[in-house]
């Protein structure tokens, strides 16, 4: 089960901002006053249009804010703590042992992947960036065990990433990520490019890990119809602000808001295409 500080939170958000900061243009405030608390094996969908700061969001969750340069952001007031450690100015030593807990699918990871390596060796890789003289046999069997949680036959473990479909290596990007074991998963944007006919086998990968592995995890979507399949619960932002926290139900019941309006459609039009689905 995932581990958690002495009130049994993975994440307390207390009035989180964040900035990018550049040499070359204006300060950007990205996340403003972002206020939300995330349970020990709870998994909360955090959805937005473009430009809302919810990927922002999730850099400062995967423990990365601040690092990386200015093309990274920082969390400039408020305070996050994520399995008890404190973000803000957090220490080299500290954040090391915080991304061995935390487990990060970026927008681009299919992407990331090398293509001079296998699947295995894309996947091991994590292990020996943390300690080159780490077992191979060992590594070899963690890679196994996560190649067969996200779905993949072990006999695509050495082939190449082009050789695999968009949502193969999309499942790759997944295992690599967990490979670590980590308690807290952030997955953003995790059916970005991959096809519509396999989106929801990923998508339903995601619930399994959270269910079995008993992960924490945050999703990141733009898209509602990918959270709606596998979390109930919901953090809504705009403009870097957070305006809607709670389940599905009570955020698209008679929404003022014209961003939560747009969602109680978009929902009302979902539940339509399923009674068709059904129905047809």
């Amino acid at each position: 089960m995932s581990a958690a500080n002495s009130t049994g939170l993975v994440v307390a958000a207390r009035d989180v901002s964040m900035v990018y900061r550049s040499n070359h243009a204006r300060p950007y405030l990205a996340v403003r006053g972002v206020t939300l608390e995330i349970a020990a094996g709870e998994m909360l969908g955090v959805v937005g249009e473009s430009g809302s700061g919810k990927s922002t969001l999730a850099f400062a969750l995967a423990g990365l804010a601040g690092r990386g340069g200015e093309a990274m952001p920082r969390i400039c007031g408020g305070q996050l703590e994520v399995h008890g450690t404190r973000l803000r100015h957090v220490g080299r030593r500290a954040r090391d042992r915080l991304t061995l807990q935390v487990g990060f699918l970026r927008q681009d990871a299919a992407e990331r992947l090398s293509p001079l390596l296998t699947v295995a060796e894309n996947v091991a890789e994590p292990i020996y960036q943390r300690d080159r003289r780490f077992s191979v046999r060992e590594a070899s069997d963690a890679v196994a065990t996560v190649i067969d949680a996200v779905r993949l036959p072990l006999s695509l473990m050495n082939r190449l990433p082009y050789q695999l479909s968009s949502g193969q290596r999309q499942r790759v990007a997944l295992a690599r990520a967990i490979v670590l074991e980590p308690t807290l998963l952030v997955a953003d944007e995790p059916t970005r490019g991959v096809d519509a006919s396999v989106r929801d086998g990923v998508l339903d990968t995601l619930r399994d890990l959270h269910r079995d592995r008993g992960l924490t995890a945050i999703v990141v979507s733009s898209d509602l119809a990918v959270l709606s399949r596998i979390t109930p619960r919901l953090a809504v932002m705009q403009n870097g602000i957070l305006i809607g926290l709670g389940d599905l139900d009570t955020l698209t019941t008679a929404p003022e808001n014209k961003y939560l309006k747009g969602l109680a459609r978009s929902r009302a039009a979902l539940g339509n295409a399923e009674t068709e689905k059904f129905h047809g």
